[in-house]
């Protein structure tokens, strides 16, 4: 009865191991896809994010040669200050 157990956990371990990383794959795959869609020759970018604490945000994003620096949380976004885009972009970053 136990031999039966620790074989059956020997197969099922690796598979569902396979199958977390094939998900993990998959997802990743998917959301480099979906932002090269959205990203490319679009008029809106992401430079950089920071986290401030947990649900709370700083984001500043290039829109028409302005960069707009935003306050994102649950509730939503607002718009905090507004510059003249730099002319070397930083690294950007997921929000």
């Amino acid at each position: 009865m136990m031999v039966e157990y620790i074989l059956r956990l020997a197969l099922l371990l690796p598979l569902l191991a396979l199958l977390i990383w094939g998900s993990l794959r998959l997802t990743r795959y998917l959301q480099t896809r979906f932002v090269g869609l959205h990203g490319a020759g679009g008029a809106v970018e992401l430079v950089e994010t920071s986290l401030v604490a947990p649900g709370l945000k700083l984001a500043v994003v290039r829109f028409h040669d302005r960069e707009i620096l935003l306050g994102c949380s649950r509730a939503g976004l607002v718009r905090l200050g507004e510059a003249e885009a730099r002319t070397t972009p930083a690294k950007s970053e997921q929000l």
